[in-house]
């Protein structure tokens, strides 16, 4: 099963979108086989790249992998960084960046719900910033501000923002986030 070309994209999809390393036992599940069957298919993929001499490259750390830019671009890839992570901020990463201010901690989901848009790459962008960190609880990623932010927006704490008691509380975003998840995981249970 682990060379059907399907299975194949998937898990190089999967690798793709992961910020973080994938285990082994997370990408089997995915791709729903066992173990030793998403073993195969990293193996598979990762030939694949080195045997066509690909952009990509599979790296692997213990019972982790993640899928990487090659080496050989890093010229290339450190231009495009340093142009992503320097320049002034998009209307959108903007938006993102205020609902998490005043939303977070928060899920992907829930923010995209919010804007009505699937929001991984300015999430990306702003954890490339170093204008947000990821926490994982309970096997969900949550984002909030870093402390960087919050000391360059002038604020010794995020809660002394303008009109931060009232957006964080506001019902109206609240129903939109319930539409996303339940009532009992939104952030009082955290």
């Amino acid at each position: 099963m682990s060379d059907s070309p399907e299975q194949q994209a998937q898990l190089e999809a999967i690798l793709f979108v992961s910020i973080k390393p994938l285990s082994m036992s997370t990408i089997a599940q995915l791709l729903h086989c066992d173990a030793p069957q998403a073993q195969e298919a990293v193996e598979i993929l990762d030939h694949w790249y080195r045997e066509e001499g690909r952009g990509l490259q599979i790296i692997r750390q213990g019972n982790t992998v993640q899928l990487m830019s090659h080496p050989r671009f890093g010229a290339l890839v450190s231009a495009l960084y340093r142009e992503e992570t320097s320049g002034e901020l998009t209307r959108p990463a903007l938006e993102t960046l205020t609902i998490i201010a005043y939303r977070g901690p928060i899920r992907k989901s829930e923010l995209d719900q919010i804007r009505g848009v699937n929001c991984a790459l300015i999430l990306r962008n702003l954890l490339l910033r170093g204008l947000i960190q990821e926490e994982e609880v309970s096997h969900e990623r949550f984002y909030a501000l870093t402390m960087d932010c919050i000391r360059n927006l002038g604020l010794s704490r995020v809660e002394e923002l303008p009109e931060y008691a009232l957006l964080q509380t506001d019902e109206k975003i609240n129903a939109v986030i319930e539409q996303v998840c339940p009532p009992k995981f939104l952030k009082g249970d955290l």
